[in-house]
């Protein structure tokens, strides 16, 4: 009998990914690890194509997705079965460094009106970024009654939205590309270009929910490996939370971060204690208010969303 291949996981190569590193590289996690520089939008397709089994990524770009396969009766391919980062994320809104047109971070009564009906960068349509911006949309009073699910006439969509895959494209194009006027990306990633000058910061917005989950194909649920998986992920928080200084030699050495914004950030970021399964009411609470958004169907329910559950 042939040897079962390795469980193959997708990843975002940022700070978030250590814990997964120190998995493999100190209790042998046995899985073939793959970056995924453009984010969950880019995960969610490699999952429905099956060239990956497993993926971390970012909770409302996960349940936005499956809420839409199921509201157009399709297959998602993949399912909701663990809770990585218990903390919320903060994204940075970008644009150029020499955006004159655009209001200052400091003013936070006039940044948000320059935004309304300009090119808004996403890495990829139903990417984190990309769900971030309608969220930012509903909270400044932007989307019209139908978009929010509520009747009405259709109104004027408030930005014109514009893929651009990566990290790096997205900065280029709020630059010389001039092909999005701005853009949300997760504060820390962002800051280095903040401080050199690449990109300037006009704002910021939390998630109302906790970050980032586990999602898995239903071929692989219930497999000995994914418990595997689960248990040398969990040994990989705990080397995290007890190897700190190793942590931030890690992030400002292998990734795109300073030695100070990686210990800043580590004051700010809660990793799951046990990753296996996910709360029934952080899927209820992300979906209310990605349906007041508009971002998915209002009809839609939680139901079959969650693969693995834990208590609440």
């Amino acid at each position: 009998m042939a040897p079962k291949q390795p469980l193959r996981v997708g990843y975002v190569p940022e700070h978030f990914c250590t814990p997964l590193h120190f998995a493999a590289q100190h209790h042998s996690l046995p899985c073939t690890l793959t970056p995924f520089p453009s984010g969950t939008g880019h995960m969610i397709s490699s999952l429905h194509s099956g060239s990956i089994d497993i993926a971390i990524g970012l909770t409302e770009g996960w349940i936005a997705g499956l809420a839409n396969a199921a509201s157009s009766d399709q297959e998602a391919g993949y399912k909701l079965v663990g809770t990585y980062v218990e903390s919320p994320l903060c994204w940075a809104i970008s644009t150029g460094a020499r955006r004159e047109d655009l209001a200052q971070e400091q003013d936070p009564g006039e940044w948000p009106k320059g935004l309304k009906g300009k090119k808004m960068g996403v890495s990829r349509v139903g990417s984190g970024s990309y769900v971030m911006g309608f969220v930012l949309a509903d909270m400044l009073g932007w989307l019209s009654s139908s978009d929010t699910g509520d009747g009405g006439e259709k109104g004027k969509e408030p930005f014109e939205v514009v893929p651009l895959e990566t990290f790096d494209k997205l900065r280029e194009a709020v630059n010389g590309g001039l092909s999005a006027d701005f853009f949300l990306w997760e504060h820390f990633t962002s800051k280095r270009y903040f401080d050199n000058g690449e990109i300037r910061k006009i704002g910021e917005i939390y998630t109302p929910w906790p970050s980032w989950h586990v999602v898995a194909r239903d071929a692989v649920v219930g497999v000995t490996r994914l418990e595997q998986f689960f248990t040398l992920l969990d040994l990989g928080v705990k080397y995290f939370e007890e190897h700190k200084e190793e942590a931030v030699r890690y992030i400002s050495t292998k990734l795109d971060y300073s030695e100070e914004d990686a210990r800043e950030w580590m004051k700010t970021v809660e990793f799951a204690k046990e990753v296996k399964g996910v709360r029934g009411s952080v899927v209820d609470q992300t979906l209310e208010v990605l349906k007041k958004a508009g971002v998915v169907n209002k009809d839609v329910t939680g139901e079959g969303i969650i693969k693995i559950r834990r208590k609440d």
